[in-house]
């Protein structure tokens, strides 16, 4: 029993603690560009209005960054803030020299638009990754040099684990549930850059179930609670599950208890894949981990100063 129980530990990919180490590698990475560049990266991080969410995320975003030895700036505007003011402060931000990350949090209320929001930010200090010059430097491969791509954080994250769980990717078939522009539509142009297969597939696609069950490496991000299961799953597959649902877990002392899930039968899969991400613990980390990572490589390429290599691939 303890063999077995060690067995599917084992099969676990466990983004908390990647994500811990590989923050302590960028708190090094900081600390050494302060000593010998003098520079000191920073990140302006702007919220409209009052989501409750949205007000965690961006003091865990500001804590890890402080951690990381980043400045962190908050810039927080009323629920009611027009358009144009919030283009005249991102305006701002982008001729300041000192500010190297802008990260704008969404979702932002009804009278802004997020996409002509997301398209004012100077590329450059897009760390997010959203802006369409970032997003079609990724598609062409433009990932290398002083005005390549910043990756967005979630499949950057993503990578990361594949990478370090197997290594060299090439002519490995992975197949992407989801095709949005933050995870599904960039997972498809990393992977192939990797030299990957890539199928992507969404709501739309036939013979869903049979397309999955090809792939040695299924990336979901659909947001469609445990809908992959065990049957789905290639024996020995590596699966990394983005997707976080909300969803009742009702027990004796609390009835409206309420508990997070992935995209992908947990429960399930474990005895199936050769290594997987749980929910929560998996992917979430790595996103905030590479916002920090984007930060600095924004601030070493406006400063002229070569970026750390992050993957390993």
């Amino acid at each position: 029993m303890k063999n077995m129980e060690a067995s599917l530990v084992g099969k676990i990919i466990d983004g908390k603690a990647f994500a811990e180490s590989f923050r302590e590698r960028i708190a090094s990475e900081v600390s050494n560009i302060k000593s010998e560049k003098g520079l000191k990266p920073s990140l302006a991080v702007i919220l409209v209005g009052n989501d409750p969410a949205s007000h965690i995320y961006v003091r865990n975003k500001g804590l890890a960054a402080k951690e990381a030895g980043i400045i962190a700036v908050d810039h927080r505007l009323d629920e009611e803030t027009s358009q144009e003011d919030l283009l005249q402060l991102i305006d701002c931000l982008n001729d300041d020299p000192l500010v190297h990350g802008i990260l704008v949090q969404l979702p932002l209320p009804d009278q802004i638009n997020p996409a002509a929001v997301i398209d004012h930010i100077d590329p450059a200090k897009d760390v997010d990754g959203f802006h369409v010059v970032n997003t079609g430097r990724l598609v062409t491969g433009e990932i290398s040099d002083s005005k390549a791509a910043l990756i967005p954080c979630t499949p950057l994250g993503c990578m990361m684990l594949l990478d370090d769980r197997l290594g060299d990717l090439s002519g490995l078939e992975a197949v992407v549930l989801g095709r949005s522009n933050i995870v599904g539509k960039p997972m498809l142009q990393l992977l192939t850059m990797a030299n990957c297969t890539v199928t992507i597939a969404h709501s739309r696609t036939k013979s869903l179930k049979e397309i999955c069950c090809r792939a040695d490496i299924l990336v979901s991000a659909v947001g469609q609670p445990e809908l992959v299961k065990a049957d789905w799953i290639k024996a020995g597959a590596t699966v990394i599950d983005v997707g976080i649902n909300r969803v009742s877990m009702p027990t004796s002392d609390n009835p409206e208890k309420m508990g997070l899930v992935g995209d992908v039968d947990f429960n399930g899969a474990i005895d199936v894949v050769g290594a997987i991400t749980p929910v929560p613990g998996g992917v979430g980390p790595m996103t905030i981990a590479c916002l920090l990572a984007n930060t600095v490589t924004a601030a070493c390429r406006q400063s002229k100063i070569t970026p750390p290599k992050w993957r390993s691939n």
